[in-house]
């Protein structure tokens, strides 16, 4: 699995943990790429964060993304308006657990600001394991588990016919609002070079390069 790391600009100051504490709880198997957002890079509110993380995702660059804001609220919220984006708000360890094993998700919201005090690096890390601690999706508890799988189902079935896509999101969106997104080489690089919607690929050389 291929897990990208990637928060808003108001908290660069806690990148470095926050990739530092998924790489330990990722498994051997799994690539972890940090994606900033970096100091001297331009400044990237988290719903323009979240646009980066939709095209992460729905060109199958990645199979998983940990972010995060000050609150984490915003974010979450961000992302859970794309296609193909299910994102959990996991302040808690037991909130990751329960995300992991129930929602079918492929991105992790974190507050980074909002309650981040003394121990708040421990909370990140402990979270984190229990986010990808042993096998995702299989429902919780084990009485409700088929119950909690088809559920899940459901939801991303309405959630496919509710939204659109991204092409149709970005051609709505101002070229003021783009400019700091496309400015974002790294993440473009790395779609271009490891994405496999070659679709949505192509649309995305023609209006972002």
């Amino acid at each position: 699995m291929k897990i990208a790391v990637i928060q808003a600009t108001t908290q660069i100051s806690k990148n470095k943990l926050l990739f530092q504490a998924t790489q330990q709880v990722a498994s051997a198997s799994n690539e972890v790429i940090n994606f900033g957002v970096f100091e001297n890079e331009p400044v990237l509110s988290y719903v323009q964060v979240a646009i980066l993380i939709g095209l992460l995702l729905n060109t199958r660059a990645v199979d998983y993304v940990v972010t995060g804001c000050s609150s984490g609220n915003g974010m979450t919220i961000a992302c859970n308006t794309l296609p193909n984006v299910t994102c959990g708000y996991l302040p808690t360890p037991s909130d990751a657990y329960l995300f992991g094993r129930i929602n079918h998700g492929n991105c992790a919201s974190l507050p980074l600001g909002l309650n981040f005090g003394w121990a708040g690096e421990l909370n990140l890390q402990f979270t984190l394991e229990k986010l990808f601690a042993g096998p995702m999706n299989i429902g919780y508890p084990q009485e409700a588990a088929n119950r909690k799988v088809h559920d899940t189902q459901m939801l991303q079935e309405i959630k496919q016919l509710s939204q659109t896509t991204m092409p149709k999101i970005i051609a709505g969106l101002s070229a003021d609002f783009m400019k700091p997104i496309s400015q974002k080489q790294d993440v473009f690089d790395y779609i271009f070079a490891n994405g496999s919607n070659a679709q949505l690929m192509t649309y995305l050389k023609k209006v972002v390069l």
